[in-house]
Formats: structure tokens, C-alpha cells, sequence
């Protein structure tokens, strides 16, 4: 293979749910991942935080407003958002809103709304899985048409639209569209229809060879909860914090292990056909994690 047909080289995120924290903490984060050479910073998107209601929890796209003024290269976005809390023409104007304040720095994630206790308790049940997906195709329309800035009609079956206009349009010819899940009947038609990257769930890793060929010619992200041991010695106390937290039951089986072993596991990861990798830390607390991250393992992956 020449150089000039080498494949990009892998991207870097980290996801940090943005609950039982505060503001000034989690902007630290992110500045510390952009120190650190990650390529992005992800918040969630949810009114409560699933499995810990009891918790304060930030709105994601308020939030995002700040992440974009304390930093200034790192990419922003929510992984996912959630289509059902909000229009989609308001949605646009936020999303256009927050890439000005970011300079470009926007990426658009957004999906059709699966948790449904957290619908159901503020209000948003009633609608079938089949219609929310349906909702967030039309959703992707209106948002591609609000971001070309020209007055538009629009008749679908959840919005109706008419002479409405997107302005100021993004900063960015076009705001990269990340679409999460792995459902072939709702979620990887929308994602070959509409997304610049198909954000596969943590979960469904073991699925992604048989759903690579439904995503079109989206590119492929996938969540994945890390656990960075010291040393052969610390292997153990850091699976062991993993399975005490629990951690497993939302984002999957956990790549746990010395700089070395992550690496190997990334690469393998890379052979499957995944151009970035979206992380959830074990525990960020070590003020040192982001740099040893970056320069230990991803240094070894291309």
C-alpha cells in the first residue's frame, strides 16, 4: 500500500455523562482532553440520568455552550441526542448556535429516543418505537434544510413546516450528523440515509461485522468503557472497580488492561473497520489519565 492510500488515522474521543459533577469540572475535562490530543469531547443527553435519578444531571446542549468557550480545537457534541425533546427547527437553531460559539467545532449526534421510562416519566411516551424513528428521519430533513438557509415548506407526518428559514446558517459547510444504535429495522436505515458517522452502542460490539454492510457509506464510531491499569499489578484493582461500579451493564464489556494490552485491543478493534474510538473512562480522577491515554496507547494504534 502506498502512503497515499493509507487510511486515515484513527480519531479519539472521550464521553463524559455529565452527572453528580459540576460545570468547572467537567470544562476541566475537556480541556484537559484537548491538552491531552484527543479529537473530541462528548456529553449525554438526558433529563435524568438513567440508573441514578437521585442526581444532579446538566442539560447537554447548555452545557456544550461552555465546553465551547473554555476550549478552543476539540470537536463538541452529544452521543446522542435525544430527537423527541426537541423540534427539530428549534434544534437546528441550536445546533448553528452552538457551532458559532465553538468557531466549527460541532458534531451532530442524535437518535430516535430509546429509553423509555425517561419518556414516559416527562411526558414523551405515547408514540411507538416505529413513529420516533419515523420522527427523526423527518427530523434530519428539516435540520438539512434549516442549515441551508433558504425559506422552506415542509408536510411530513410529525412536522409541518411552512416558510420557515434557518439563520444564521452553521459555520461549517456541513455539521457532521452522528446517528446511534444498531437496530437494523429502525435505526440503520436512518443511519445509511442520513449520517456522516454511524456511532455503534458499546453493546452491540459483538454485532458490528454483520451490521457494517446496513450503514451506507457512513464512517464507524463505537463507544467503549476503558479501564488504563498502571502496571501487570494494578490489572486486577481496575477490573475490579469496573465490575463494583456496575459499569458493564450500560457500556458492555470493558477493554481493561496495561498501555500495552489496550493497545493490541485497539488494534484489533481498527482491523474490524472502526475509524474512532469513543471512550468512557472507569475513573477520572488521575489528572495524568488523558496524557498517559494518548501517549501510551493511541501513539500505538494507526
Amino acid at each position: 500500500m502506498t502512503s497515499s492510500a493509507r487510511r486515515p488515522a484513527p480519531l479519539w474521543g472521550v464521553h463524559f455523562p455529565q452527572f453528580r459533577t459540576g460545570i468547572d469540572a467537567v470544562a476541566e475535562l475537556a480541556i484537559r482532553a484537548e491538552t491531552a490530543g484527543f479529537d473530541s469531547f462528548w456529553l449525554m443527553d438526558h433529563l435524568v440520568t438513567p440508573g441514578a435519578p437521585g442526581r444532579d444531571t446538566f442539560e447537554g446542549w447548555t452545557l456544550l455552550t461552555a465546553l465551547a468557550t473554555a476550549t478552543s480545537r476539540i470537536r463538541l457534541g452529544l452521543l446522542v441526542g435525544c430527537n423527541p425533546f426537541r423540534h427539530p427547527a428549534l434544534l437546528a437553531k441550536m445546533a448553528a448556535t452552538v457551532d458559532h460559539i465553538s468557531a466549527g467545532r460541532l458534531d451532530l449526534g442524535l437518535g430516535w429516543g430509546s429509553y423509555e421510562p425517561e419518556l414516559a416519566a416527562f411526558g414523551f411516551a405515547g408514540t411507538s418505537r416505529t413513529a420516533r424513528a419515523e420522527a427523526l428521519d423527518e427530523s434530519l430533513d428539516i435540520i438539512k434544510l434549516m442549515f441551508a438557509g433558504k425559506a422552506f415548506d415542509y408536510l411530513g407526518r410529525h412536522f409541518r413546516l411552512r416558510d420557515a428559514i434557518g439563520l444564521p446558517t452553521p459555520v461549517q459547510p456541513t455539521v457532521p450528523v452522528h446517528i446511534g444504535g444498531a437496530g437494523r429495522t429502525l435505526t440503520m436505515p436512518l443511519v445509511a440515509k442520513h449520517a456522516d458517522w454511524w456511532n455503534c452502542v458499546a453493546p452491540a460490539r459483538d454485532q458490528l461485522e454483520a451490521l457494517l454492510p446496513l450503514r451506507g457509506s457512513a464512517r464507524v464510531s463505537v463507544q467503549y468503557l476503558v479501564g488504563l491499569a498502571e502496571s501487570p499489578a494494578d490489572r486486577a484493582g481496575v477490573s475490579a472497580a469496573i465490575a463494583r461500579r456496575g459499569l458493564e451493564q450500560s457500556w458492555g464489556p470493558a477493554i481493561a488492561g496495561t498501555p500495552d494490552e489496550l493497545a493490541e485491543a485497539f488494534r484489533a478493534e481498527r482491523a474490524r473497520g472502526v475509524e474512532m474510538f469513543v471512550l468512557h473512562f472507569h475513573d477520572y480522577r488521575s489528572p495524568t489519565m488523558f496524557e498517559r491515554f494518548m501517549a501510551d496507547v493511541a501513539s500505538q494504534v494507526d
